[in-house]
């Protein structure tokens, strides 16, 4: 239910109004996977005609974070927990390709930049707000590959971070709780270090290290809630 004291957009209000609003809303799961997403029901809350409602879904699932059915209903996309073994490898692949790129062309420029966006995840995590925490460690990644120069890989690391920042938001729910949380901050200063010496193997080993933490943690809090009822968009965890 919306609260009493969100205020609506104008009518005025553009599609980038609704993708923001919804985008958000999908990534710190307010907006559970497989929840239904009706037309006419967003445009009576944003106070809107349904043209830019859809063209706000239209651009969310070219992000990957609404899927339209045959029926021509939309539905918020579901996290496929069958296919997270393949995800892991892609962003294994992506992850290490960037650290060794970075490790052999970055500047100083560039440690400025990745340091700079290391203060900032930190800043994040001691806000406790996961949505922030997961921008700003995409943000820490992102640097980090544009110091590797290439375009391609760059682009389809974006996408793969994106595409996971709903599981991140659950694995920082995990670290909290197991009281590892600053182990990513750590993970992170390791990997400048690797990367201003100049060390591709260390930062390539780093890189490979980080995912498969990334990937354990994932899994454990699978395990652990596997009987809580997690709302997957009927995806269950696999024993």
């Amino acid at each position: 239910m919306k609260p009493e004291t969100e205020a609506k957009p104008s009518r005025g209000t553009s599609w980038k109004s609704v993708y923001d609003a919804l985008r958000t809303e999908i990534l710190n799961l307010s907006l559970a996977p497989g929840a239904m997403l009706d037309e006419t029901t967003l445009a009576e809350r944003f106070d809107l005609s349904r043209s830019p409602v859809r063209e706000a879904l239209i651009r969310l699932a070219g992000d990957g974070l609404v899927v339209t059915l045959p029926n021509r209903s939309t539905i918020v996309a579901p996290i496929e927990i069958a296919s997270f073994p393949k995800y892991v490898e892609a962003l294994d692949v992506a992850q290490r390709m960037n650290a060794r790129l970075a490790a052999a062309l970055r500047t100083e420029a560039d440690l400025k930049i990745i340091a700079q966006r290391q203060r900032a995840f930190i800043a994040a995590i001691k806000s406790q707000d996961h949505l922030a925490m997961s921008e700003a460690n995409k943000n820490f990644h992102m640097a980090i590959a544009e110091a590797g120069r290439n375009p391609y890989l760059t682009a389809f690391y974006e996408r793969l971070l994106d595409q996971g920042r709903r599981m991140l938001h659950l694995h920082f729910e995990f670290l909290e709780r197991s009281k590892d949380g600053i182990l990513l901050t750590d993970e992170h200063d390791e990997m400048i270090v690797a990367i201003k010496a100049k060390d591709v193997e260390r930062a390539d080993a780093l890189a490979h290290a980080h995912t498969r933490q990334f990937r354990d943690n994932f899994i454990d809090f699978m395990k652990e809630n596997y009987a809580s009822d997690i709302a997957l968009g009927g995806v269950r965890a696999a024993q």
